[in-house]
């Protein structure tokens, strides 16, 4: 699993990757999305929706990103609500 973060005009960033099978990876990938939601940064997990059409679904903790998602991306909020 990688945690990629979004830049402007710089694409995605890889913060970190690994296999949360892996206890000493879970808990290292667990500190970084926590960090980037302290940050303030929103998270989606991309997703292949019916028809090709690609989505992605928010998530807002660890348990929720499905175990078989290879990656998450981080991303700000809209700024001026």
């Amino acid at each position: 699993m990688k945690f990629l973060r979004m830049k402007p005009g710089h694409g995605e960033i890889l913060l970190t990757e690994g296999d949360p099978a892996v206890r000493e990876e879970e808990e290292q990938l667990v500190a970084a999305f926590r960090e980037q939601l302290e940050l303030g940064m929103w998270a989606a997990v991309p997703e292949q929706a019916p028809g090709g059409r690609r989505r992605a679904r928010m998530v807002t903790e660890f348990g929720q990103i499905p175990s078989d998602a290879e990656r998450v991306i981080f991303f700000p909020r809209a700024a001026g609500g």
